[in-house]
């Protein structure tokens, strides 16, 4: 029987790499996107199931969250705030959707078990990252631990984090390396045609490719 990892796919660079490393390991893929009411919500949902196709993935799930909307808070769920275009900024930044790991890491819990699933891997991104909280390699070890007791007893997930420590431009290299298909990814908060290229996002993207050498093969404005 083959060993099943369920992927968190945003349609992004870093979880796209995960579901590759996953792949490389010899799991067999599902992958799970969330519609949470993001700004480009439409182009991450058409780069997830483009990526999907390339990976060759039968399983797969889309959830839609409308919640996250209503709860606002969020320059990425609430229209009314803009999203910073001024620099990658310290501490906390208005983008951070609060606890969307969280819930996004129980929705995958629940569908792991129902899958058997052994693994749920995740693209977070501890020191390269917008400084998210629920990105933090402590907060996926604390809440594997919840998630085995609030499952069954024969269930045994191990959240998978392989990109926790690494920089932006390691993440492109290693892309590169497994032949993760880049062109498909999707990182801009504000745009879904061209990416805008000064959100925090597309700074952190494009940073990236620079200090790796290479030329990130998506169009900006």
């Amino acid at each position: 029987m083959n060993k099943k990892a369920l992927c968190i796919m945003s349609g992004g660079m870093d979880s796209t790499l995960v579901a590759y490393i996953m792949r490389s390991r010899g799991y067999e893929i599902v992958t799970l996107h969330f519609n949470y009411g993001q700004r480009t919500v439409n182009k991450e949902l058409e780069s997830y199931r483009k990526i999907c196709d390339d990976l060759g993935v039968i399983e797969k799930y889309e959830i839609d969250l409308d919640f996250f909307k209503t709860i606002g808070a969020s320059a990425l769920t609430d229209h009314s705030i803009e999203v910073p275009i001024g620099g990658i900024e310290e501490g906390i930044p208005i983008t951070y959707v609060p606890f969307r790991n969280g819930i996004f890491l129980s929705i995958a819990t629940a569908i792991a078990e129902k899958e058997g699933c052994s693994s749920i891997a995740i693209g977070v991104v501890e020191e390269d990252s917008s400084g998210y909280p629920d990105c933090r390699e402590a907060f996926i070890d604390m809440f594997t631990k919840a998630a085995n007791l609030g499952t069954k007893e024969t269930t045994n997930i191990v959240i998978e984090m392989p990109l926790v420590h690494l920089k932006k431009s390691q993440i492109v290299q290693e892309a590169l390396r497994l032949g993760a298909p880049l062109h498909l990814t999707w990182s801009c908060y504000q745009n879904e045609d061209i990416a805008c290229g000064v959100c925090d996002s597309c700074r952190l993207r494009l940073r990236g490719f620079e200090h790796a050498g290479v030329i990130d093969p998506i169009c900006y404005v």
